[in-house]
């Protein structure tokens, strides 16, 4: 056929259609469309067949070979649904590939049996089980009791039996495994699942002691190391405010035959010898997190956590004084985002259990604040971690509850502190009118509220034993910093000084500022560096509203701005015989109360010699020290010969001086 010449000369002249096309295409192409998304109505397209290539499309023509829907008003009818598939089992036909419960009579009965199972809402108008049907594997004793109730309806007790015969006959072989792995205490890592019950506690000594934690769900997974069942459970936190519930992953690796049930790393709480010793000792343990919430001054010691660079976590010793306070650990411990504690809301459940615990605690006399009091079972699952601050170590860590104690204070400390009456007087007098709440205020609110005391004297002559006699005798913390922790950048120094002192504040503690002569000293015209760190520092002191203790070693170089800040200002004079006679004393006696009793054969013509040596209190501590050291390894009580070694290796140190070195060899 000739094709029409105009037509293809000018395809958008608006010329006629080619006669060659179908009818039916100029039809569609004259037909008018109406604007995109206008038209009230539904479009339904479909999936058309695989072409030979495995590609597909949709397309408009509906699917010859569809058929109607299985589930209709017809089957709406029947008690149960049994979805079916073909088995891969060699004993089985048809397997059931889920089960649809469509009976009200069976909707009941189900919802006493598996009420508190998670992911479980019998009150759905379809309650639909998928295979393997773990709720029924773990509740079957409770859903066959249910059956052999007396006072059934006569349809329930019908619509139970047909429910008792599918399952029995899709799992009944799991049925009797999980029968046979609880009676003989063993598990195969295949049907490990089947010993874990959602809802239900068990035990595990994750990241710490034995604890309790409650199943939420099991997952079979895998990595690079293998196979591994997951076990998402929840445990009782605290995040700084509030309690909650916080999730942690618990997985058991693979393993190859049966395993005891007891040897897994995570095992029910029912097949524990004793079970009811070890919610007694978890509720306990409990309590004391429950206690802990909140800051507050602690003695502890054991093993503590730190974590590394990778933020694995890392065991540390730790002795002495700590703040337990999870709200500044999560503000300032830098831990990593994925450590940090973080809440989930509280189940259902738990609010009644909750609510019960508190109207008790109420009851039975206790503080009403307006804060939830956590139940015996909420205790048993409380972590056995908190966190706070290590003042010893100056780090943020994780403790262990049980460990952390009460503070033994001194309560002599002061009186021992080898310092003149007055002076003593005075630096009490201002501490104590702090902690009490001075109501002296400078002219603009909330500047000149603290008290700034400088310590200024030789090395050894008691300036920083005042610091802690006064924390001592107050029973608040010591927070002791040098100038090396804050950094010697500006904008370290003033981030480090704010963290600092708003963390003080929060503790009601004593901070000291241990030789801080470099943001003491005069400021000068070619050290502009240094000048904005000492600025910063006068700035913040300017608000600060607690105790500061600073000491120095010069105190003839001290800025003049830093005179109107400080309140009291003290210089320490080199020890005399007398007052040397009273530290040896003190320390000696501190040995003889310690916690092994540390005898001694010292005389009083003993001390007269030693308080004779021109020694400061700090080498006189580490004398006796490494003297009860000696004694010590010779089992004996200390003695006047070991002191007088020490003295001798002493003489022969390069910073000794010439004349010290002589005194103390004129009594060896």
């Amino acid at each position: 056929m000739t094709p029409n010449t105009e037509s293809d000369s000018h395809p958008d002249s608006g010329a006629a259609v080619s006669q060659t096309e179908p009818k039916q295409s100029q039809e569609v192409a004259k037909k008018p469309t109406e604007p995109a998304g206008s038209i009230s109505d539904v479009k339904n397209i479909y999936k058309s067949p695989k072409d030979k290539d495995g590609e597909w499309t949709w397309v408009n023509k509906y699917p010859e070979d569809a058929e109607d829907a299985a589930e209709n008003a017809e089957t709406a009818q029947y008690a149960v649904l049994v979805r079916n598939i073909k088995s891969p089992d060699s004993r089985k036909k048809l397997e059931a590939h889920s089960i649809v419960v469509q009976s009200p009579w069976l909707k009941t009965a189900l919802g006493e049996v598996l009420g508190d199972y998670p992911g479980v809402a019998c009150e759905l108008e379809r309650l639909i089980f998928e295979a393997p049907f773990k709720p029924f594997v773990h509740r079957w004793k409770d859903f066959a009791k249910y059956r052999e109730r007396e006072n059934l309806d006569a349809t329930a007790k019908e619509h139970l039996t047909i429910l008792h015969n599918i399952l029995q006959y899709e799992i009944g072989d799991s049925i009797k495994v999980f029968e046979d792995y609880v009676e003989k205490g063993v598990v195969t890592f295949e049907n490990l699942w089947m010993v874990f019950q959602p809802g239900a506690p068990l035990l595990a000594a994750y990241k710490g002691p034995l604890s309790a934690f409650e199943l939420e769900d099991t997952e079979y997974m895998e990595n690079r190391c293998g196979k591994f069942l997951r076990l998402s459970t929840d445990c009782i936190d605290y995040d700084g405010k509030t309690f909650g519930r916080c999730r942690e992953n618990i997985d058991i690796p693979e393993f190859v035959g049966t395993k005891k049930i007891l040897e897994l790393s995570a095992y029910p709480f029912t097949f524990h010898s004793r079970p009811d010793e070890v919610k007694e000792s978890l509720i306990k343990r409990g309590q004391l997190f429950e206690d802990l919430a909140g800051h507050h001054y602690k003695a502890y010691s054991g093993t503590a956590i730190t974590w590394d660079r990778e933020w694995n976590e890392l065991p540390i010793e730790v002795s002495g004084r700590i703040v337990v306070d999870i709200r500044s650990f999560n503000r300032f411990s830098h831990i990593n985002y994925m450590r940090q504690r973080r809440l989930r809301d509280w189940k259902p459940k738990d609010h009644l259990l909750l609510l019960a615990s508190t109207e008790s605690h109420a009851k039975d006399g206790g503080q009403n604040d307006g804060k939830l009091k956590l139940s015996p079972y909420h205790k048993m699952l409380a972590r056995s971690r908190t966190s706070g601050y290590s003042l010893k170590l100056k780090k943020w860590l994780d403790f262990f509850v049980e460990q952390v104690g009460d503070i033994k204070f001194s309560d002599d400390a002061f009186d021992k502190l080898v310092l003149p009456e007055d002076q003593k007087e005075l630096v009490m007098a201002f501490s104590e009118s702090q902690l009490e709440g001075c109501a002296f205020d400078d002219v603009i609110s909330g500047k000149g509220k603290g008290v700034i005391c400088l310590l200024s004297g030789s090395p050894g002559v008691g300036k920083t034993l005042t610091a802690e006699a006064v924390a001592e005798n107050l029973r608040v913390p010591l927070h002791t910093l040098s100038s090396g922790d804050l950094g010697s950048e500006t904008y370290e120094v003033e981030k480090s000084l704010s963290r600092i002192l708003e963390l003080v504040a929060r503790w009601d503690a004593i901070l000291l500022l241990d030789e801080c002569d470099v943001f003491l000293e005069a400021r000068s015209s070619h050290d502009l560096e240094r000048n904005k760190v000492v600025s910063i520092f006068l700035r913040t002191l300017e608000y600060y509203e607690g105790i500061l203790f600073m000491t120095t070693n010069r105190v003839d170089n001290i800025d003049p701005a830093f005179q109107s800040r400080i309140h009291v200002s003290l210089e320490y004079s080199d020890l005399t015989p007398a007052s040397r006679r009273l530290v040896w004393q003190n320390f000696l006696a501190a040995a003889r109360s310690g916690s092994k009793g540390a005898a001694t054969e010292l005389t009083d013509a003993d001390l007269d010699d030693l308080s004779a040596l021109d020694l400061n209190g700090r080498q006189i501590k580490n004398i006796l020290k490494t003297a009860q050291l000696l004694a010590s390894r010779k089992k004996t009580p200390l003695r006047r010969s070991f002191i007088d070694t020490i003295l001798a290796i002493e003489k022969r140190r390069p910073e000794v001086h010439h004349d010290e070195a002589h005194a103390a060899g004129s009594h060896s």
